[in-house]
């Protein structure tokens, strides 16, 4: 058989576990192929399934030859890394040649089946949030001593988790929109959608598509766990769910009001599940105190996160505990100096405006560092938001006039400093240097750029 893979970079346990099957067999010889843009040349998968050498060759095809109508090269597959367009023009060309694709999740999911066909899936998405919430979910795992494991987007590619030895209970995907896009054949045990805002247009190509892709995973669970705060998904849902396509799901919303029955939401202090009891029960799950930091939007992932595991059957307790275990990544809100009384904290992970947007609120009077490649979004609701946060701004980056063009028009009378350096170490030297100047006591200098490096 002829296998095509249009990411060299996808994990070589894609070759372990093709090499290592009965009911696929790679021989020697030139039977992979990579689609690149560097022209054709040859090379060597050196792993096995105990990374022993075992030197299967691989042939990586020019991406235009590959596209070209005299491609000499048939494939009995494809699979496709999630980055590639739905309407690239190899991908159209597989498409005309009748050439099956496969995702590596959907791949990951075929060999599930073969490999530990009783193991759960749980699943996330959403604009913001997504890798907190997933590293929340791995803490409750570890608290209730699950054999379980956080994967997908970020950590383990999901192939590499669904081939360990022994097999893992359940898996926890943190799922981009491309990777559902590129996705069909997962059944969940749950899902939950964080939240949706304007993110990688440049990809998706409107809002529209961008959100479909992210609603698209609601259609394959069995539990679907809403975020009722968010706007762009309770329109695309309906307030009960009535707009989704799955057929007897149950609907859990969250929020950051008192919960109605089948909801969890906050009564005072506590976090409150309505949704996984009796119909009159009142459960609690964390005190707000256990989430750190608490700040409102993650609250809302820790919400999320206990959801997910209350959906596969964790208790109260230790979902409580998880949560209280869990401490944010580097660069997420991350208190990185106190200084004069002014606080310096980077929230580089902040790509997009929501991002951006529920770092500003977080702080009361902002020195604000941002910009960088805005990926198609807009900056206006951003600044109308939260200009009332913002002290002053040091704008980096190609896309800074959209900022800079926003904040012109709501806030004009907020300072703006333009930084450039020669590298990127010069940049935020000059940034800093520029940061320093400006701040006076009480103030924080906030690394929240609002678009991507």
């Amino acid at each position: 058989m002829k296998y095509l893979i249009t990411e060299s970079q996808l994990d070589k346990v894609i070759f372990r576990y093709l090499n290592n099957q009965d009911f696929i067999q790679i021989e020697e010889g030139n039977n992979i192929y990579f689609v690149n843009s560097e022209g054709d040349e040859y090379a060597q998968i050196r792993y096995d399934k105990d990374d022993e050498w075992c030197g299967i060759n691989y042939k990586l095809i020019n991406e235009i030859s590959s596209s070209s109508s005299n491609s000499q090269t048939t494939f009995d597959l494809a699979i496709v890394s999630p980055g590639w367009k739905l309407d690239h023009p190899v991908i159209k060309k597989l498409r005309d040649l009748k050439i099956p694709l496969i995702s590596e999740v959907d791949l990951a999911w075929q060999i599930k089946t073969e490999l530990a066909p009783n193991q759960r899936w749980i699943a996330l998405t959403g604009t913001n949030g997504k890798t907190t919430t997933i590293q929340m979910v791995q803490s409750i795992f570890d608290a209730a001593k699950v054999n379980g494991k956080a994967c997908g987007n970020v950590g383990e590619t999901v192939i590499e988790s669904v081939t360990k030895s022994p097999s893992f209970d359940y898996l926890a995907l943190e799922l981009s929109s491309f990777q559902i896009a590129w996705s069909e054949l997962p059944t969940f045990s749950a899902v939950s959608i964080l939240n949706i805002a304007e993110d990688h247009l440049d990809w998706h190509g409107s809002f529209e598509s961008y959100a479909a892709a992210k609603l698209k995973l609601t259609n394959q669970a069995k539990v679907v766990i809403l975020n009722k705060t968010d706007s762009a998904t309770t329109s695309r849902t309906g307030v009960n769910g009535e707009k989704l396509n799955g057929n007897n799901q149950h609907i859990v919303w969250y929020s950051l009001q008192t919960p109605k029955i089948g909801e969890i939401g906050l009564v005072e202090n506590l976090i409150i599940d309505r949704a996984f009891g009796d119909s009159q029960s009142a459960d609690e799950i964390a005190e707000l105190s256990d989430i750190k930091p608490t700040v409102p939007h993650n609250v809302l992932n820790a919400m999320a996160a206990a959801a997910l595991c209350l959906a596969i059957g964790i208790s109260h307790k230790f979902v409580k505990q998880g949560l209280a275990n869990f401490k944010t990544d580097h660069h997420r809100l991350e208190l990185v100096a106190r200084e004069n009384e002014i606080s310096w904290v980077d929230d580089s992970k902040a790509t997009n405006p929501h991002a951006a947007e529920a770092a500003l609120l977080a702080h009361e009077k902002v020195i604000w560092i941002a910009g960088g490649l805005a990926k198609g979004a807009q900056m206006r609701d951003l600044i109308s938001n939260c200009h009332n946060r913002i002290r002053a701004a040091i704008l980096i980056g190609q896309d800074r006039k959209l900022i800079s063009d926003a904040m012109a028009e709501i806030a004009p009378k907020i300072p703006i400093f333009l930084v450039d350096g020669e590298n990127s170490n010069e940049l935020m030297e000059k940034v800093v240097k520029k940061a320093a100047e400006i701040a006076v006591a009480n103030d924080t200098v906030l690394l929240a750029p609002a678009c991507a490096s």
